[in-house]
């Protein structure tokens, strides 16, 4: 075990109150590709002449709701993607008796998975869908069986998955709820994240506590900023900190 996780263990242990900021990084062990890398989903091919950055945008979605779906299902949904060990311990620690909140731009539902509590989902879930005529919900499970576009069978309006597209802004709620989360933290771990995605990177700005740990396999912008720095998997990571971590009673 490193140093840099020792340090990170030990504010673990000193902290109340945790926020844990993650992006696409904590959810590829699991399975889930990341945005970014080589193999992410901005290089992955779109449909035909279209790139995957213009297929999850909202005009794309109310033009060409068909391709929108088809490429949505087999890119951004993974329904027996299971939370990781870089999910768990943070809701190990809050049933512990940590206070820890969970500030994330993922949309892939794992946090819950795992079993935190308190989570602010800056990009929407792929577990939320909403009818946009009657606004009747449904889950993913049933987005993901459709055939073909799913459509409410109360109405028969297009469903339309509680992702925040490319033109469409974040919900003013959440935000509120992720900026105070933060905020209020003692420790703020961020993991999986080149912190590229505005306006979500600039909430770090919110946090006043004492330290920042950032987990990340590639460097980033913040890391200069960081107290503790570690460009390491995030759930070889998670496994350390669980056996250096002294859980409250």
């Amino acid at each position: 075990m490193n140093q840099e996780v020792k340090r990170l263990a030990a504010a673990v242990n000193a902290a109340r109150e945790i926020c844990v900021f993650t992006g696409a990084g904590i959810s590829c062990p699991s399975g889930i590709p990341d945005f970014r890398s080589a193999d992410g989903l901005y290089n992955s091919e779109g449909m035909g002449r279209y790139t995957p950055e213009e297929i999850i945008s909202h005009s794309f979605f109310v033009a060409h709701p068909d391709l929108f779906y088809e490429f949505y299902k087999s890119k951004m949904m993974y329904p027996d993607a299971k939370p990781n060990d870089a999910h768990l311990v943070w809701a190990e620690l809050e049933r512990a008796g940590k206070r820890v909140s969970v500030v994330t731009q993922n949309i892939d539902g794992l946090h819950t998975d795992a079993g935190s509590t308190e989570i602010y989902e800056l990009h929407g879930s792929v577990r939320r869908n909403h009818c946009t005529h009657c606004r009747a919900f449904y889950d993913g499970d049933f987005v993901y069986r459709a055939d073909g576009v799913p459509r409410c069978p109360k109405c028969g309006g297009l469903i339309k998955p509680d992702v925040v597209l490319y033109e469409e802004g974040l919900d003013g709620d959440v935000i509120t709820g992720a900026v105070n989360a933060i905020g209020r933290a003692e420790l703020m771990v961020v993991i999986g994240t080149s912190l590229a995605v505005y306006p979500a990177a600039s909430f770090l700005g919110a946090f006043a506590g004492s330290t920042v740990a950032l987990i990340n396999l590639s460097s980033t912008p913040y890391d200069r900023r960081a107290d503790i720095v570690l460009h390491e998997d995030a759930a070889a990571v998670a496994r350390d900190l669980r056996e250096a971590c002294i859980f409250p009673a």
